[in-house]
């Protein structure tokens, strides 16, 4: 009884260990054997041999059992016998790109698929599922969207600053050229004040009685107004008059 527990437990045990094997995100690591890839060709027969080698296999699949048997693994009439986990080489592009897709059938016409592998020219790496490749691509979205929003709201804050200031700059400017009414008005009670002080220019003397004033005369009294006004220009000898001569003998 204690012996089968103990089979029991480590049963379950070993249960868990593949359930935990399984489910771990193996997409962040690649396998490589250099010194394989230089032994044997890397063909469509020989590319399960060099997956298995890898920590992406699990030993306890149907290719396993088969190729104990002797049986090639890959071998599609045995395999739909079986049930349980199994790999398939779904896609084949010699000697660059082999797919394998992680199965588990339960019929021979019905099969679930868990994950896909894909050996690249000697590498081997597990593809993500399509439920992480839409999370990576929307958060890199995201990111690019919220550094754009944060671009255009430095943009947007710098504008503002610019705006303020040039705001700033007009109202400074109108407050020095605004005119102060009061100050206006004082100004103009002044001049007021100042001209009922001061009297009125008196008007001209009148002519003289029988005194017709012409174009002419009127303009003979400009020339002669005129002349008055200029300095005549004085002959250092002839304006001395005759005392002060030199007298030639």
């Amino acid at each position: 009884m204690a012996t089968t527990a103990r089979a029991t437990g480590e049963e379950q045990q070993q249960q868990q260990q593949q359930v935990v094997a399984v489910g771990v995100d193996m997409t962040g690591i690649c396998f490589r054997d250099q010194v394989w890839l230089h032994s044997f060709p890397l063909d469509r027969n020989l590319v399960f041999d060099y997956f298995a080698m890898s920590p992406f296999y699990d030993p306890t699949c149907n290719n396993e059992h088969l190729r104990l048997r002797s049986i090639h693994p890959l071998d599609h009439s045995h395999l739909s016998k079986m049930s349980g986990i199994e790999y398939a080489l779904s896609e084949v592009v010699e000697p660059h790109l082999f797919v394998f897709r992680k199965q588990k059938r339960d019929a021979p016409d019905k099969v679930t698929p868990m994950l896909t592998y894909y050996v690249l020219d000697g590498s081997i790496y597990q593809s993500p599922q399509l439920s992480s490749v839409f999370a990576a691509r929307i958060a890199r979205a995201l990111h690019h969207i919220s550094n754009a929003f944060d671009t255009l709201a430095s943009k947007l804050h710098n504008l503002d600053n610019q705006n303020e200031n040039q705001n700033d700059n007009e109202s400074n400017n109108h407050k020095d050229t605004t005119i102060d009414f009061k100050e206006l008005k004082r100004v103009h009670l002044i001049l007021a004040s100042l001209q009922r002080k001061l009297p009125p220019a008196p008007p001209p003397p009148p002519f003289p009685e029988g005194y017709t004033p012409t174009i002419e005369a009127d303009k003979d009294t400009e020339k002669h107004q005129g002349a008055e006004s200029q300095h005549p220009t004085l002959d250092p000898i002839i304006d001395q008059g005759p005392s002060k001569r030199m007298k030639l003998h």
